[in-house]
């Protein structure tokens, strides 16, 4: 099973390079993207499931109803981008099921950050994919993590996909790799693990090289109209093998077979 996933977010990552981005402007590159995304989605008939800040889902209603309309699942990213607390696991959730009446099972963190496992039971969620098993200098270094789902407590870890040598597939990987090497480590990985599971963000789909943003070009490659070219192939790429796609929901009923 496939599973796209996509951090539906405040664009807010100028800041982290002290660019600069008035907050409309962040919810207005998201929101774009997030249209670009769901037509290649519907083009393939293709479901996945979009983790979601509060603040994002709160200022782009209509575009959440749209995708869950479309059969997509929403799933929690807390309430803000840039900062946290740990009573925004809890009230994200509830948040999110009081205004889109969907349940509300999944988590993932912001930036992927660590947070304790046992404070995400208690704030009732099922699985949680905030996880990169693989080494990054200065953002991940998870080599002892399982690459594959594991059970902490009652939550279900889903991790990031890697390659079976831990090589990242997550979406700087899809940008900088040739789309050729990229396919084989994905296809290697969907052949090692039985599923493949990978996230993006709608500002990919954007042109983010405005210079106002500061960002490094390794961020900004082959985003806006060549993510939207890009993607779209592969999405077509992976129907031609006759890969499934599946929302998180649909991938814990398999796991429980």
């Amino acid at each position: 099973m496939i599973l796209l996933s996509f951090d539906i977010e405040e664009f807010d990552m100028p800041l982290e390079y002290e660019g600069t981005i008035p907050f409309e402007e962040q919810l207005q590159v998201s929101r774009n993207g997030l249209q670009n995304i769901l037509a290649i989605l519907k083009k393939h008939n293709a479901k996945a499931t979009f983790f979601s800040t509060v603040v994002f889902a709160e200022n782009n209603k209509d575009l959440i109803e749209q995708l869950l309309s479309d059969g997509h699942e929403l799933a929690s990213h807390t309430w803000y981008h840039s900062e946290f607390s740990i009573e925004d696991l809890k009230k994200s959730r509830e948040r999110l099921q009081e205004v889109f009446g969907t349940d509300i099972i999944g988590l993932r963190m912001p930036r992927m950050m660590e947070v304790d496992a046992a404070e995400v039971e208690k704030a009732g969620y099922t699985y949680n994919s905030s996880v990169n098993p693989t080494w990054l200098p200065g953002r991940y270094n998870n080599l002892k993590v399982s690459r594959r789902y594991f059970p902490q407590g009652n939550v279900l870890q889903v991790p990031a996909s890697v390659s079976p040598w831990r090589v990242p597939l997550f979406w700087l990987s899809f940008h900088n790799f040739p789309v050729n090497i990229y396919r084989y480590l994905a296809k290697r990985a969907i052949q090692k693990d039985g599923y493949l599971n990978i996230y993006f963000h709608p500002w990919e789909f954007m042109d983010i090289t405005k210079k106002a943003y500061s960002l490094p070009s390794y961020t900004s490659v082959n985003t806006g109209d060549k993510m939207v070219q890009r993607f779209d192939e592969f999405v077509q790429w992976l129907k031609q093998n006759q890969y499934t796609f599946g929302t998180f929901k649909d991938f814990l009923e398999t796991t429980k077979k």
